[in-house]
């Protein structure tokens, strides 16, 4: 695939679609570098014409003449900097709060047209992949709250789908690995309630981006098994593996398990760092052939 051509494709498609070639934004005075501005003033409160030209990456003459055009027409206020006479706060008048308001009024009319030309069952998978995109290329969504709860119906297969596909493409496992997995979600599902088991989803504006949930582990009275965790490669380096083994830990202590087994792979050097972090050791280390590659698989326990 070409991912430049891709990318530049979207992008054709997409200011299209939200009129940003349209000589005024949201059929208003405004241009949208002008529009844009209104916004950032009026959502920060006070700013200044340098932290505007950095957060917007617009050339810092643009933003002077802009925010100057803008205070001739009464829409900006500029006041002394109280610690820095050289620079001046930026804040918007009662006339800008006013033009504000038709701008974000006028922008959420727009997105709500959009809407409505999309399948309401779509919707989701759209603002999923639209969060994608912002947390891939650096967006403060990363930052986003992150919710651990129990899976839905239609999650265990998801689940299933998204690690086998994911360490397929990241180490070459055939679908060896997605039978393997399919097996022990369905083990899962079937297992009584006592002695006690859990699994987690864990969930960031709606999307989800990692799971891992705890079972008794087979023949071994007292212990409790960590199994699949995993974490989206978008989410990755945002502790979300740490919590999620958090989590597990805590609900088996809390039940009363003695100890925490896992099984995991050499390979999956992110993951072993986590176990380690969290007080797991290798018991047993086995080298096999699996999902269509020579492994070496290990057993971790820790006391609880």
């Amino acid at each position: 695939m070409d991912h430049i051509a891709e990318i530049r494709a979207f992008n054709r498609f997409y200011t299209r679609q939200i009129g940003v070639l349209d000589a005024s934004h949201l059929h208003t005075r405004f241009s949208l570098g002008e529009a844009r501005i209104i916004y950032e003033v009026a959502t920060r409160k006070t700013t200044s014409a340098a932290e505007l030209a950095r957060s917007l990456s617009l050339d810092p003459a643009y933003v002077s003449r802009t925010v100057g055009r803008l205070r001739d027409d009464g829409l900006l206020a500029l006041t002394a900097n109280s610690n820095d006479r050289r620079q001046s706060d930026i804040s918007v008048t009662e006339a800008g709060a006013a033009a504000f308001n038709t701008l974000d009024s006028g922008s959420n009319r727009a997105v709500a047209e959009l809407l409505v030309e999309t399948d309401p069952m779509r919707r989701a998978a759209l603002v999923a992949a639209m969060q994608t995109i912002r947390a891939i290329m650096g967006d403060a969504v990363a930052a986003a709250p992150l919710l651990l709860r129990p899976h839905r119906i239609g999650e265990l297969g998801w689940l299933i789908h998204r690690q086998g596909l994911l360490y397929n493409q990241q180490f070459g496992w055939n679908i060896e690995f997605e039978a393997l997995i399919a097996g022990l979600y369905r083990d899962y599902e079937q297992m009584p309630a006592i002695p006690p088991k859990a699994l987690w989803v864990a969930e960031r504006q709606s999307a989800i981006v990692g799971s891992v949930f705890v079972t008794p582990s087979e023949g071994r009275e007292g212990t409790a098994q960590l199994r699949m965790l995993y974490v989206e490669p978008e989410a990755r380096g945002l502790g979300i593996g740490a919590m999620l083994v958090e989590q597990a830990i805590k609900f088996a202590r809390d039940s009363g398990y003695r100890r925490m087994r896992l099984w995991t792979q050499s390979i999956l050097t992110s993951a072993r760092k986590i176990y380690a972090a969290h007080g797991f050791a290798v018991v047993e280390s086995k080298p096999h052939h699996s999902f269509g590659h020579d492994l070496v698989g290990e057993d971790w326990e820790r006391e609880l």
